[in-house]
């Protein structure tokens, strides 16, 4: 597997100074720790999806250097990054450039997707091609060290399967993220040669995180609930409404490689798709559970090889025997959940 960049938290059981701070108190505090992260971890370029995270990024990093962004986007597919995008470049005056890719290039960072991050999981190969054709174009720009907004949904609930969960819930669950977050760009960019900047990774920014009530992470904001709520109440003077209000997009669906299932899915007959699928799981004990995955595993076999990789302490994957840490509730590997 690709290296996890763990938090480490302290055990937050025993962290609660952040807990009764007022929300003017946590929006400064914040501002004041992401300004420091992005100086501790300032370069001049970032991939700028348009979205909350890198928006904010760009605003505090542009105030200190000439900023380049780098948005890319699935050719001839819906891909609403490009919009947002360069509406806050446009509105942070930064040097923006727009790169759309077709299928040969799309088909080529999945295949280096898939060797470096040692997965044929559907979800994670369409969210890191676009992040390594992102990188890809930054180098030949000229950035070889690039920010990304990575983490912050991690660290303040941005996933929508968090907003229901009760109170107690949610600080369990991102304990848990915290804990096993991985974040591809890392080993990604180190295949290019190039180095990724994370600066929602800033150890005291983790740290007020870790601390902060839930209660300031998800709320609810005229008739609708919101991740990273505090995030947004701190910036909201300062970004436009329609960015800071921007619901979470994935980079499959902000950049279009969504489109991907339905492409792959249509180039595999039925009668193929079972008879690999008998043949897989007779040779090789994986079981394949959709044609996409299918497209994946085949490249996955060829540059990588035949799960189980490493042995190693934990549980193991039923669907393809891969070895997975004890508290984890997908397969990294396959993409099977829950484990």
């Amino acid at each position: 597997m690709a290296n996890i960049h763990k938090l480490n938290p302290h055990d937050i059981n025993n962290r609660d100074k952040n807990m009764n701070i007022t929300i003017d108190e946590a929006s400064r505090k914040l501002r004041l720790l992401l300004d420091e992260a992005v100086r501790r971890n300032l370069t001049d370029g970032i991939l700028l999806s348009g979205g909350l995270d890198t928006s904010v990024l760009a605003k505090v990093a542009s105030e200190y250097v000439s900023l380049k962004a780098f948005t890319v986007a699935f050719k001839n597919t819906p891909a609403p990054d490009v919009e947002y995008a360069k509406s806050i470049a446009a509105h942070l005056g930064l040097k923006h450039t727009t790169h759309y890719f077709d299928e040969n290039e799309l088909y080529h960072a999945i295949s280096a997707v898939i060797k470096t991050m040692k997965s044929f999981d559907p979800h994670v190969i369409r969210n890191s091609a676009p992040l390594f054709i992102g990188l890809t174009l930054a180098g030949e720009e000229g950035s070889n060290n690039v920010m990304t907004g990575e983490g912050c949904d991690e660290l303040f609930a941005g996933y929508p399967y968090l907003y229901e969960l009760e109170r107690e819930q949610l600080r369990l669950e991102l304990h848990k993220l915290w804990k096993i977050g991985i974040f591809p760009e890392i080993d990604l960019a180190k295949s290019l040669g190039m180095q990724v900047k994370l600066p929602y990774l800033d150890p005291k920014l983790v740290s007020f995180a870790m601390d902060l009530d839930p209660d300031l992470k998800v709320r609810e904001e005229k008739g609708q609930k919101w991740g990273k709520w505090i995030v947004r109440k701190a910036f909201e003077d300062t970004l436009p409404k329609r960015i800071v209000w921007r619901k979470k997009m994935g980079a499959e669906f902000g950049s279009g490689t969504a489109s991907l299932t339905s492409i792959l899915n249509s180039r595999i007959s039925d009668m193929e798709f079972e008879r690999k699928k008998k043949k897989y799981l007779d040779e090789d004990g994986v079981v394949i559970r959709a044609k996409e995955q299918l497209s994946y595993y085949e490249i996955f076999k060829s540059e990588v090889g035949t799960p189980p990789l490493i042995e190693q302490e934990g549980k193991t994957c039923p669907y393809c025997n891969s070895s997975v840490s004890i508290e984890a509730t997908y397969c990294p590997t396959c993409g099977a959940y829950p484990l």
